[in-house]
């Protein structure tokens, strides 16, 4: 018989130290986030979760959160993103696209993280193998093997460069083959999750997300990082004239994003955000302060004009009325964690 578990007593979080109890920034570590996600009836109930993607960014951070409380997590991922010596569960290797199903074995929840994410990205029929075709087989895997929570990956690009704020019911517009990928992931879910109200399917339309695991990323990982290596080394360079806008979204409040989509009450698809715009030149400001430097952005023309998003700023309300998300970190709680982690430089 396994053990059933108290899920309110977490353990200290992956990378945080003591930051969190240093800084004024919220109490709830990235392993708190049960006391907060799945409902009351599922409250102390032993889990067997699949998360895709299991070396990136998302998927590290939640597969060691779940970890800690004591699930069963298997991942799927790439060596070639990082290795994980604190994961203890089972890695299916080369991700998705080559996935064993077999040795996938029953599983309760799915957080599904794994996809091509570059947005620059131009190979169409590769991106949609990988993000959509390979998502569809692997929804309709776990629902015959009798899983009943889905949480996936979506995307803020399907909204395009649409004003901001962008809300989930504003016409989407897909500007980049990922965009793409995304908007027809959703409506496939979607249709899906009709098929089937035996199944719960949430997908959470991620904003720009920064935080320890993404340094693997290189070119991919947020302006965040990349502006923090090259100031080490001299003055950043940014589009002109540093005015784009992000809406950044600390990895730990993805992280409890997550599993608390995993106790909504309904399919849905929804923003995950912060709600509030930061723009490349306030990054480097940030930057300057926490690393005590007096660098001056470089300005250069943007080569992706034309299908480059310059403002993302999502609204937040609707993840809150559907699967109770609210924001613990602000940009600046988020950079100073982050940076404290020792992950940021």
């Amino acid at each position: 018989m396994r053990r059933r578990l108290t899920l309110g007593q977490a353990r200290p979080a992956p990378w945080s130290g003591t930051a969190d109890r240093a800084l004024r920034v919220p109490r709830r570590h990235a392993i708190d986030f049960i006391r907060h996600s799945i409902d009351e009836k599922h409250r102390s109930i032993f889990m067997r979760c699949l998360v895709t993607g299991g070396t990136g960014l998302v998927g590290s951070n939640l597969t060691l959160a779940l970890q800690a409380q004591g699930h069963e997590v298997t991942i799927t991922g790439h060596e070639s993103e990082q290795v994980m010596p604190a994961f203890k569960g089972k890695c299916l290797y080369p991700g998705i696209l080559g996935i064993d199903w077999e040795a996938i074995g029953k599983i309760d929840v799915l957080f599904h993280q794994a996809a091509i994410n570059g947005t620059r990205v131009k190979d169409q029929r590769e991106i949609m193998r990988a993000n959509l075709d390979a998502s569809k087989a692997l929804f309709e895997y776990a629902i015959g093997k009798g899983c009943k929570k889905i949480v996936y990956a979506s995307s803020a690009a399907v909204y395009g460069d649409k004003p901001a704020p962008h809300r989930e019911s504003d016409p989407t517009d897909p500007q980049t083959p990922y965009a793409w990928s995304k908007k027809r992931l959703d409506d496939y879910a979607m249709a899906l999750a009709a098929e089937h109200p035996e199944v719960t399917i949430v997908g959470l339309r991620y904003c720009n997300i920064f935080g320890p695991g993404e340094n693997h990323k290189g070119t991919r990982a947020t302006m965040i990082y990349q502006f923090a290596q090259q100031m080490l080394k001299g003055n950043p360079k940014l589009f002109k004239h540093g005015e784009q806008k992000r809406d950044y979204i600390y990895v730990k409040d993805v992280v409890r994003a997550n599993v608390l989509a995993a106790g909504a009450a309904e399919s849905c698809v929804v923003n995950c955000g912060s709600g509030s715009a930061t723009s490349f030149n306030q990054i480097v400001d940030r930057l300057n302060a926490i690393l005590g430097l007096d660098r001056r952005p470089e300005y250069i023309d943007n080569p992706f004009e034309g299908v480059y998003q310059n403002h993302t700023e999502c609204d937040m309300r609707l993840a809150r009325e559907k699967i109770g998300f609210v924001p613990d970190y602000s940009f600046e709680a988020g950079l100073l964690d982050y940076y404290r982690s020792g992950c940021l430089v």
